[in-house]
């Protein structure tokens, strides 16, 4: 089972949710899981925003979730120098045993062309970093994944599970 997850903050809390999948042409959930963090530290002006990072580990433990890949939104690492974002702390968080894919709507200024994934003609590309699993089979997977728009169904489901979640 693969996993798409997301986290969203409400003040010092947190919703993470994750939406199983086995195909990457889904159109819809094998199942979805999510957790309430009840206490979510503040993030550090100027440092690194992990506060995602034990929020999916929480989820994860709760629903004893053991996915053969997660893909989350943000990056893995923030440059082509594999400076390490959240993506790849979550990827030594799981012992380096679980790929990790990356998906944001963004770029950064450190990241060139070749992370971007095309979907849909005329729209701005998807940008992708990766752990654990070669950039190019990563690409076509994303490129795959059910949904006529940008964003995959998949992945617009675990952002909205994990706004609305009460």
């Amino acid at each position: 089972m693969k996993l798409i997850v997301a986290v969203h903050f409400d003040g010092a809390q947190a919703n993470a949710a994750a939406v199983a999948f086995d195909a990457w042409d889904a159109a819809e959930a094998e199942k979805t899981y999510v957790s309430r963090i009840a206490h979510v530290e503040k993030a550090v002006r100027g440092e690194l925003d992990l506060r995602e990072l034990p929020c999916v580990m929480q989820l994860l433990r709760e629903h004893n979730l053991e996915p053969e890949l997660l893909l989350i939104d943000g990056f893995v690492h923030l440059d082509a120098d594999d400076t390490p974002g959240l993506g790849q702390h979550l990827y030594h968080a799981l012992g380096g045993q679980v790929p990790v894919v990356g998906v944001s709507k963004k770029s950064l200024p450190g990241l060139s062309s070749q992370f971007e994934v095309m979907r849909e003609e005329e729209t701005p590309p998807l940008v992708m970093t990766c752990a654990g699993i070669d950039i190019g089979a990563a690409k076509v997977r994303l490129r795959s994944m059910h949904g006529r728009k940008r964003v995959p169904t998949l992945v617009k489901l675990a952002a909205r599970l994990a706004k609305n979640a009460d």
